[in-house]
């Protein structure tokens, strides 16, 4: 770790000084997640699958010309004392007009994102839960979640404070409709 720069004056604001520190080992990725500290392992190949046929995907058939990062830095607002959510999403889209992340800092605002994408790995609640809560709370416009355990991709959109209105759940195999600026039938046959 390397030496805090200032005296933090609230816990939370401690903790995010820790959690700006860390040195992860290659590969691994740290995001500070409603006030806990979460340290992923490198993805699988099965993980990586999924992420590459949606993103695919959204390239060839969104309405729009969309760009994407893989494991791109979100600050997210935060419930409660907590200090500011720190997300990585496996994938964050958005319009490419935008140039989101051409001259982004590590750890960027989410105005303009228009989806992410988690595809559930080693903390699976986590995603599940955790981060579809932060992305609500953030206004980001629709979620995406492939998880692996339930063999269902899911879209959560309409986010309001806490969660989202609009929950789709589709077992892999079916398609699922994607929402604008997207468009279009995600296809999940090859999931299976």
């Amino acid at each position: 770790m390397t030496a805090v720069a200032h005296e933090p004056t609230t816990p939370a604001e401690g903790l995010l000084d820790i959690f700006l520190s860390l040195d992860t080992p290659e590969g691994f990725r740290a995001e500070l997640i409603e006030g806990e500290i979460v340290v992923t392992p490198p993805p699988d190949g099965e993980h990586e699958k999924y992420i590459s046929r949606i993103v695919r995907q959204v390239i060839k058939r969104s309405r729009i010309d969309m760009d994407f990062s893989g494991n791109k830095g979100l600050k997210l607002k935060s419930g409660g004392a907590c200090p500011k959510n720190h997300v990585i999403p496996d994938v964050t889209f958005g319009a490419l007009s935008l140039d989101l992340f051409g001259s982004a800092d590590s750890w960027m605002p989410c105005d303009g994102v228009a989806m992410v994408l988690e595809v559930t790995s080693s903390k699976p609640e986590a995603d599940r839960e955790t981060k579809r809560r932060c992305y609500a709370r953030a206004g980001i416009p629709a979620y995406l979640l492939v998880d692996r355990e339930t063999g269902m991709v899911a879209l959560f959109s309409e986010p309001e404070n806490e969660d989202h209105l609009r929950r789709v759940r589709r077992s892999f195999g079916d398609p699922l409709s994607l929402p604008e600026p997207f468009a279009f039938e995600l296809d999940t046959a090859d999931f299976i």
